[in-house]
């Protein structure tokens, strides 16, 4: 798997991935159905995994075969019925330098997972346990909460969710964003210090769609 320089997925530590969103026209995020599990914040690169609905087979080997600061994105078909893994499998990516987990799937030991400092994200949680059956696929195009994920993308997470980005539109993307945080210091800033700001925007959008009202 060919994977981005470490230093250009460094560029995205701690940026909102509500203000990456905005750069990327608002719709690059995974649907929200796929919600963290813990406070964790997610960095890395994506390493693919398709597994059959309720089954863990191939997760089991991509373990296995990922390296550290990738991060396994899971499709698991969405299904709520059988968890992909538990709190064990966690504890050994953490240990390999997995740098964490998305699942459009179910986990379970969610209370314990909640307590780690190790990034999981997951549609669901089902005290289910999985098959080991198959089949599978390591390291294709998969699709997890929406959003088609290529080995190798970039995928930024926080408490909002997680946001999924090609290398090659990165360093610019990563430029873009940076001036959006800046922008927003600045604006934070004069609310603090000013508490009403001059909006006309509003008002002009409001006369562009043709909307009447009175003061």
């Amino acid at each position: 798997m060919q994977r981005p320089d470490r230093e250009i997925v460094e560029r995205f530590r701690g940026l909102p991935v509500a203000n990456i969103d905005d750069c990327m026209n608002r719709t690059a995020a995974l649907r929200q159905t796929i919600r963290p599990i813990n406070k964790a914040p997610l960095l890395g690169t994506a390493f693919t995994v398709k597994v059959a609905e309720g089954d863990n087979l191939f997760f089991h080997k991509a373990m296995d075969m990922a390296q550290p600061g990738d991060v396994f994105m899971i499709d698991a078909g969405g299904d709520p019925n059988r968890s992909i893994f538990g709190e064990i499998m966690v504890r050994y990516c953490a240990k390999r330098g997995i740098a964490g987990i998305v699942v459009d799937g179910s986990i379970r030991d969610s209370d314990s997972i909640a307590q780690m400092d190790f990034p999981v994200y997951a549609r669901g949680v089902t005290p289910n346990g999985p098959y080991k059956n198959g089949p599978g696929e390591i390291g294709g195009v998969v699709t997890v909460g929406g959003i088609v994920v290529h080995p190798g993308d970039i995928v930024v997470g926080d408490a909002d969710g997680v946001i999924v980005i090609r290398p090659d539109e990165a360093e610019e993307l990563a430029k873009k964003v940076r001036a959006f945080n800046d922008n927003e210091a600045v604006t934070m800033e004069r609310i603090a210090n000013e508490g009403v700001l001059p909006r006309p925007w509003v008002d002009q959008k409001l006369e562009a769609i043709g909307v009447e009202y009175v003061d």
